[in-house]
């Protein structure tokens, strides 16, 4: 579901599959908190290397096998690369979303509209927290294989999906976007 409107390049990263990758992606260990990987900034990358393919399908096979995660960053599988995959179709605060899809090189070029909500993450299993990020976003990157630009504006969840996965290409993890310790909860399991 595109909202009107949207600029150039929703429509193909909407439209994008990881079969455009022709590899077969594995599925990885996710690394944990306090993992060094997951303090250090990712290196930029060439979309189109073989490895870079290859961990783009890696990291959508890894998120599909994951119970409710709705996306996963190469840091979290131990690899300090900018790339990242983002599906959040099912989740039930889905306003707008652009299907399963992997970027790499992103970037925000635009926000507004800051909200605080409960995020999670799978490389802190344990706890939740309220952050702060913008509700409203555009956001610039390569589909890995072609190398392609795109640029997509979404909102709510997505938008918020994005930046948490940004946040991680940068070595940034939830925790630190939280107000503080008050802001910080065990995770709850519901039955």
């Amino acid at each position: 579901m595109i909202p009107p409107g949207a600029p150039a390049g929703a429509e193909r990263l909407a439209a994008w599959t990881e079969a455009e990758l022709g590899v077969q992606g594995r599925v990885r260990d996710v690394v944990r908190a306090p993992a060094e990987v997951l303090s250090t900034r990712g290196a930029d990358v060439d979309p189109t290397a073989g490895e870079v393919v290859q961990l783009a399908a890696d990291l959508v096979a890894t998120m599909r096998v994951s119970p409710g995660c709705v996306g996963l960053a190469a840091d979290q599988v131990g690899v300090s690369a900018r790339v990242f995959c983002v599906d959040v179709t099912d989740h039930p605060k889905t306003r707008t979303h652009h299907g399963t899809f992997v970027l790499c090189n992103a970037e925000v070029v635009a926000s507004s509209r800051n909200e605080r909500a409960r995020e999670g993450c799978m490389s802190v299993p344990d706890l939740t927290g309220d952050v702060k990020r913008a509700s409203r976003l555009t956001v610039r990157g390569q589909l890995p294989g072609s190398g392609e630009w795109v640029e997509v504006a979404t909102d709510a969840f997505e938008a918020r999906a994005l930046q948490h996965e940004i946040d991680h290409t940068d070595g940034l993890l939830f925790l630190d976007r939280v107000a503080g310790a008050h802001a910080i909860y065990p995770r709850q399991t519901y039955l």
